[in-house]
């Protein structure tokens, strides 16, 4: 048997990317390995993660969780996706759920079948035919066999954090308070040998996961890791954040609003309202930024518009010699579609699939790197779609409609202006009905589509179409409002 070389994992920082590592590792491979979590209750976190999608509850599975008592302990609420309002148009409002529209082929999406009733005028909107989509916009919600819907939550990062520390330490995790003042290379080898406290405490490891937000403390202080630099496609570079009171019964999707120099939030929660506003400083000042996020928020405030800045891009190497980057460390993309938290989770999973007991080898590492590269630059490109296609006339939105984009990008968005098609390649997060969903709502028209729905006729389409949505009303008319099957659940 191959001697176990990587033994003792020192995980530094905490927030939700520290404590979901130090859940994930303690839960399945506590008996294997030592496990540290370094943190100082002095440093605050970004915690503004507070929208998910769906892999969530894959990833919660594996960590063993009851829905209902992470539910209670995180004050979260159902989501089955983002209203966009004012992204292409002001006045205008599409849902990016996270449903499927209709019924697909082997031959083509349904999107094709709907376009081909589009053209014989027998069509409603594409969302008609989407069960997350319509009771979003309903506002109705309900899980188990009578509603088979896809969806993920809106959470409060803070408790969450606190909630998975709990599990963590319960599975035998050991917790260190302190701030780190040095990070110790090994001579021979150049590794990250230990960890110096300010109480002079050294904490050592074989491989250590650096989750020290966008300082990047480990992969890029200590080990130069490098950065590529994304603001040139993604300009927005700060953000307020604040909770408010609830005025209003929660509603089952996050609300993404559109404003002359980027986007706010809107996240209810069980107990709150957790609002931010996402812009570009040189098109808006702090100043102006906190006096329009103070106007639009709806309740009481909890707490004061805290400010964020940032610098969209990825760090080259999230794993570098034995340091592996989460979360803000590895890089960041903006929270519009709500993939920081799934990123950290599939980097884990990963990472438990591939640890490396025996120790550290290039190839995996590279491997590794290879796929966090390919899932940030795949969200990358999504949400540079939603600031590229849009039709408003301020400075800042003209800049993101003229700018240069991805090859990556400008492919996809010519394969559906040309001929509707769409698709998901290999590890790509966002499926087919997410792209179409969006394109459609920025007010992409295709020029054309697959002819595979004339075989049917317009009778049968019309039919099947109508079939579609028959089945959808008595699903939705059966589902109760989102809030009062929330009280329910929680009360279970």
């Amino acid at each position: 048997m191959t001697e176990q070389l990587v033994k003792r994992v020192v995980i530094a920082g905490g927030g939700t990317a520290g404590w979901l590592a130090a859940a994930a590792l303690s839960r399945q491979l506590g008996q294997l390995l030592d496990i540290v979590l370094v943190e100082s209750e002095e440093i605050g976190t970004v915690g503004v993660g507070e929208a998910t999608i769906p892999t969530m509850r894959s990833f919660h599975a594996i960590l063993g969780l009851d829905e209902r008592e992470f539910m209670r302990a995180t004050k979260a609420s159902f989501k089955l996706g983002i209203s966009f309002e004012n992204w292409a148009r002001d006045g205008d409002r599409y849902i990016h759920s996270f449903g499927e529209i209709g019924k697909s082929t082997w031959m083509g999406a349904f999107h094709h079948f709907w376009l081909q009733a589009r053209a014989d005028g027998i069509d409603g909107d594409i969302g008609d035919y989407c069960l997350e989509l319509r009771a979003a916009d309903a506002e109705k919600f309900a899980t188990g066999e009578n509603a088979p819907v896809n969806y993920a939550y809106h959470l409060d990062a803070g408790l969450y954090a606190k909630f998975l520390r709990a599990r963590s330490e319960a599975d035998g995790l050991h917790r260190i308070e302190g701030k780190i003042a040095q990070v110790e290379r090994d001579p021979q080898s150049g590794d990250i040998a230990a960890l110096v406290l300010q109480s002079g405490e050294r904490v050592e490891g074989d491989l250590f996961i650096d989750c020290t937000g966008f300082r990047g403390l480990l992969i890029e202080e200590t080990l130069a890791a490098g950065y590529d630099d994304w603001s040139h496609w993604l300009p927005t570079n700060s953000a307020l954040a604040m909770q408010t009171e609830s005025t209003r019964p929660a509603v089952p999707y996050t609300r993404a609003i559109a404003h002359d120099a980027g986007w706010r939030w809107q996240i209810p929660l069980q107990h709150r309202v957790g609002n931010g506003l996402v812009y570009c400083s040189d098109f808006l000042s702090d100043d102006a930024a906190r006096d329009r996020l103070l106007q639009a928020v709806d309740g009481k405030p909890v707490t004061e518009p805290r400010l964020i800045r940032y610098r969209t891009g990825r760090r080259r190497k999230v794993w570098d010699r034995n340091c592996i980057a989460l979360s803000l460390a590895s890089g960041f993309v903006e929270p519009l579609e709500s993939t920081s938290i799934h990123l950290v989770m599939i980097a884990l999973t990963r990472l438990m699939q591939v640890f490396p007991f025996a120790g550290i080898n290039p190839a995996t590492a590279s491997r590794f790197n290879d796929q966090a590269r390919q899932d940030l630059e795949g969200v990358r490109d999504f949400i540079i779609l939603h600031y590229h296609l849009n039709q408003r006339p301020e400075p800042f939105w003209q800049r993101c409609r003229e700018m240069t984009i991805p090859d990556t990008l400008a492919e996809r968005i010519a394969l559906f202006r040309e001929a509707a098609h769409a698709y998901q390649a290999g590890e790509d997060l966002f499926r087919v009905d997410s792209w179409v969903q969006v394109m459609l709502g920025q007010r992409l028209q295709p020029q054309g589509h697959h002819h595979l729905a004339r075989i049917l006729g317009r009778e049968r389409l019309g039919q099947a179409l109508a079939d579609i949505k028959r089945n959808h009303d008595r699903t939705l008319a059966a589902m109760p409002q989102h809030q009062r099957f929330l009280d329910a659940h929680m009360a279970g």
